[in-house]
């Protein structure tokens, strides 16, 4: 669907007519099968959020509230809780130990959308083909609303685009599987953009705060497309109105421009990045280079060697800080640690992040001895290219290693097949091919299908962990 926006007065409201009008038979054959695989991924990563201790605790908050059952916590047999309250859960179970998925303008689309999305389909029962359809309007509005503020502008402020601009995509997703018309859709938008937060204060102390920014992103955009269901207004010049429009009052270089050009016929979602490694994406090119870097020069890594880390200046405020051991968010967050984890352990996977290893007095030791060096050339690419570079003495010389984009991004994708074996890696005692085979072909199935099907094998154990 090329979408003609000359009739249309704001940006705001010519998002909301694209929304209103997207039809499955708009999506090339490209986009469904990314969506497809969101679905799965999300799934795979959801379920193993249970295992975390703050999943369980939001998960015990929504119980106590009560409610109707309309919507299932995934993994269990029959529906508990309100849709918007099971998007809050499994939301923040998707985001729970930095699996879920990325997109470079700086935010975790899955984790907000999918919960959102399989929420509002299975209280409505709804088709696979408009389960995908919702999905991808969802991550293309929660996209394009990041790009529009200008990411790295407005992370540099402080903001987690994840809580920021995710009511948007929960919205959109949401708004589609309603069958809401333009007004409708224009006021779900607005409702969804004023509750949009988030903030990267989580950093000072490792806090759980980061793990609840999808959910409650996904919860919020229920709640306004529910709300505007019902004929609750919303402003419907959420983007762009001076006094309060979201692109001022989060950026200081926002720019509505990416909210609406080539709407209908470029799909940002198309190049959402898959995560390879439990940790923050714009880590994982300086994985890939460590990795390599322990494969050229040989295992177990020698901790004497000096060893050098290009950084641009937001992978430096976001992740550069000195590492000491705390709480996993604060590891997966650190590039220090990872690096070093990378390098020692050869992997940087969940069980790099247990409390044994995050006080490991060698990986410590050898986080703290890390040289970042502030490199420009970096700040010219990023966040276009999650890059970044790491260099290791040996036998006198250098070493280095250079990586433009990462593995698990569009560069260097994981397929369908390979988040399958994710998806089995971090559950390994559900029947994950069965579930890939609903999931990978949704459009000959439902939302409950699919639900079911997980909750076929997963006579969950929920454990404290980490």
């Amino acid at each position: 669907m090329n979408f003609d926006c000359r009739a249309v007065a704001t940006p705001t409201r010519e998002v909301a007519t694209w929304i209103a009008h997207l039809r499955y038979s708009d999506l090339p054959e490209r986009t469904r099968q990314v969506t497809r695989c969101a679905i799965l991924d999300t799934l795979g990563c959801g379920v193993y959020g249970f295992n975390t201790p703050w999943a369980n605790m939001l998960l015990s908050w929504a119980r106590n509230g009560g409610g109707r059952a309309e919507a299932t916590v995934w993994g269990e047999a029959a529906p508990s809780l309100r849709a918007a309250d099971a998007a809050l859960v499994n939301g923040t179970a998707s985001h729970a130990f930095e699996l879920d998925d990325y997109h470079n303008a700086k935010l975790h689309p899955g984790a907000v959308v999918v919960p959102a999305a399989l929420a509002m389909a299975e209280k409505l029962d709804a088709a696979g083909e408009k389960l995908v359809t919702a999905i991808a309007a969802g991550y293309e509005v929660m996209i394009r609303s990041s790009l529009a503020l200008n990411p790295s502008a407005a992370r540099l402020r402080g903001w987690h685009l994840t809580g920021v601009c995710g009511p948007f995509g929960a919205a959109a997703a949401c708004a589609s599987l309603l069958g809401l018309n333009e007004e409708q859709t224009a006021w779900a938008l607005g409702l969804a953009g004023t509750q949009g937060a988030g903030l990267w204060a989580f950093n000072a102390d490792g806090t759980m705060s980061k793990r609840l920014h999808a959910g409650k992103a996904a919860h919020s955009g229920v709640l306004a497309a529910e709300l505007a269901a019902l004929g609750f207004t919303g402003p419907t010049q959420i983007y762009e109105y001076e006094d309060g429009g979201v692109l001022k009052a989060f950026s200081d270089a926002a720019d509505p421009a990416p909210l609406t050009s080539d709407l209908g016929s470029v799909f940002h979602l198309d190049t959402t990045a898959i995560k390879p490694y439990s940790c923050c994406g714009s880590t994982h090119s300086y994985i890939d280079a460590a990795l390599e870097l322990r494969r050229r020069l040989g295992a177990p890594w020698d901790a004497r060697r000096r060893v050098k880390i290009g950084l641009s200046k937001v992978v430096d405020v976001q992740c550069g800080f000195a590492y000491a051991p705390g709480s996993a968010l604060n590891a997966q967050m650190s590039l220090r640690y990872v690096i070093a984890a990378a390098l020692m352990e050869g992997q940087v996977l969940p069980l790099q992040f247990t409390a044994q290893k995050l006080a490991d007095p060698a990986l410590t030791a050898l986080a703290a001895r890390l040289d970042l060096v502030p490199d420009p050339k970096l700040d010219q690419l990023y966040p276009v290219h999650f890059a970044g570079w790491v260099a290791a003495e040996a036998n006198g010389d250098w070493m280095r290693v250079d990586v433009l984009d990462p593995s698990g991004s569009p560069a260097a994708p994981i397929d369908a097949r390979g988040i399958t074996e994710k998806f089995r890696g971090i559950n390994p005692q559900l029947p994950v091919d069965e579930i890939a085979a609903v999931a990978l072909a949704i459009e000959r199935h439902s939302a409950r299908d699919l639900l079911t099907r997980l909750a076929a094998g997963a006579a969950r154990e929920r454990h404290t962990a980490r």
